[in-house]
């Protein structure tokens, strides 16, 4: 299944944490690690030209709506949610 963004919105795809493990030998919760700010942009909606497919990109931090496709997670957000392209 695909997923075309309509508009001015962008479907990007966060890249996973990695579990994390304190000096200690505790495993530090996904709840409290930051969420990366970066994201690879999969699609983009008609009106959106400053962005294209394969874009990496930073995004505002509490930006975007979490949906799953094919059992994988991605973030559908508005192009003003896009802070800039990393070259």
């Amino acid at each position: 299944m695909s997923v075309k963004p309509l508009g001015e919105r962008v479907l990007l795809e966060v890249p996973e944490v990695k579990e994390e493990k304190t000096s200690s030998g505790l495993f530090v919760p996904d709840t409290a690690k930051e969420k990366p700010l970066e994201a690879i942009v999969v699609a983009v909606g008609s009106k959106v030209e400053d962005v294209k497919a394969g874009d990496r990109v930073i995004y505002a931090k509490f930006a975007g709506n979490e949906v799953k496709v094919d059992d994988k997670a991605y973030l559908l957000m508005e192009i003003n949610d896009v802070l800039a392209v990393i070259e």
